[in-house]
């Protein structure tokens, strides 16, 4: 083919695409997830990527509605999900009156916003979502338990967190309060920024829609508060009477309260009002995880309750909390900056390699071994022994076995052990346990 109208093979920037060994830990981290959702007795729900464009814009945020990937067919409006929350509020909506509630379901499946892609932030990316429904309510048992669903996510990946905690309501009862409802959405959206624009940006932002200097003093000396629910309560209870402002802090009490009876470790999780939550469906609890001492990094998750989210689909009362693991971005942030556990180079288990002729009894072999749930292969190529070993080294396959014609002849076969060199002669069935070991 002429080289000049060869196309050059690049994909689209901010889309996510692995080498297979990278891949292969990638799936491991999903599976292990997935497990600990099924153990805390979620059940699994698989909704479409694409969605009607009414569906997902039906509560989504002024800056979130730039960021959706929005197509038409035909007469037909839609666009691609950009998480899984919307979704399932539109899925429980219209089934609500065959599911069993709490209705208790885990997601894990790719999304996609038209955002500039940049560390830890891509246009597309997966989603590990864990989210409990209520009918007309739900018991913050709920909250803590999604709290809780991130220190088991993450002991069972090995990297501890530490899951930090708020409630929205404590910053709308305070502008509701100091006199500045009208501008309320607006003072949200800016305190959210806060540990992106710092302080200084902050105050002469909130200048600018013109609260006063002494609000603003208020609000920024509020979402400094942090520390186990002790300390945050008496920093905060001081500061307002407002009813909503303190209907706040007791659901926090009662989070805790149920944390504790979870037997969560004090040291997963701390209270800090600074975490706000920038999608406008959440109503109370919220909460994002950090990788432990690593604060530098950005959340590797967040959530919280949203008790009207649903609404737009229904009449019904379907009130719910949700976690979300960013699982695209945790991994890409553990990679940069060296923390991911070493990387296999391939899946396999046993290398079969051929003397001569054999490539037929290599095969039936084979298949006897992956019938028993060993990822064997056959290296049926046509490079030289010598060459073979070194590509079952490079690709650190544990076990190599090598057939011959006094293997064949004996239905014995060296199998020998990559990590320590020790070769042993054996049945099938003396490897398969061996292996198995």
């Amino acid at each position: 083919m002429n080289e000049s109208k060869l196309i050059t093979p690049r994909k689209l920037a901010g889309f996510w695409e692995l080498p297979p060994e990278k891949e292969i830990l990638f799936e491991q981290m999903q599976e292990k997830i997935k497990k600990v959702f099924e153990n805390n007795c979620f059940v699994p729900l698989d909704t479409p990527v694409l969605e009607l464009s009414e569906i997902l814009l039906a509560k989504s945020s002024g800056e979130m509605d730039k960021e959706l990937f929005a197509f038409t067919k035909g007469s037909t409006s839609m666009c691609m999900r950009y998480d899984l929350t919307v979704p399932l509020a539109r899925f429980v909506a219209a089934n609500a009156n065959t599911l069993e509630f709490p209705f208790k379901r885990y997601q894990i499946g790719k999304n996609y916003r038209g955002e500039r892609p940049q560390r830890g932030r891509f246009r597309e990316f997966y989603q590990c979502d864990a989210d409990i429904i209520g009918s007309e309510t739900l018991s913050m048992v709920a909250d803590a338990e999604c709290v809780k669903l991130y220190l088991d996510c993450f002991d069972a990946l090995g990297y501890p967190v530490v899951v930090e905690i708020s409630n929205r309501n404590l910053l709308f009862g305070l502008i509701e309060d100091f006199g500045d409802s009208e501008k309320a959405e607006d003072i949200i959206i800016l305190l959210d920024k806060f540990d992106k624009i710092g302080e200084e940006s902050l105050i002469s932002s909130l200048a600018q829609l013109g609260i006063s200097s002494k609000n603003i003093d208020k609000y920024v000396s509020a979402i400094k508060v942090k520390g186990n629910f002790k300390e945050i309560q008496s920093k905060l209870s001081p500061l307002s009477n407002n009813d909503t402002f303190k209907k706040a802090i007791a659901e926090l009490e009662e989070v805790e309260q149920y944390l504790t009876a979870f037997g969560c470790d004090k040291e997963g999780y701390i209270y800090n009002v600074g975490i706000i939550r920038g999608h406008n469906y959440y109503t109370g609890t919220v909460f994002e995880a950090y990788l432990k001492g690593r604060r530098d990094l950005p959340a590797f998750g967040g959530g919280g309750r949203y008790d009207n989210l649903a609404g737009y689909f229904t009449d019904k009362k379907l009130p719910g909390v949700g976690m979300s693991i960013g699982l695209t971005r945790m991994f890409d942030l553990l990679d940069q900056n060296g923390l991911l556990p070493e990387i296999k180079k391939s899946n396999i288990d046993l290398f079969i390699i051929p003397l001569g002729d054999y490539t037929p009894h290599c095969v039936s072999l084979c298949s006897y071994f992956r019938s028993n749930g060993i990822k064997a292969e056959v290296a049926y190529d046509s490079k030289s022994f010598k060459s073979k070993m070194k590509e079952a080294d490079r690709r650190q396959i544990p076990f190599v076995m090598v057939v011959g014609e006094n293997e064949v002849n004996s239905g014995t076969y060296a199998l020998k052990n990559m990590s320590t060199g020790t070769q042993t002669t054996l049945t099938k069935e003396e490897c398969l346990n061996e292996l198995k070991r």
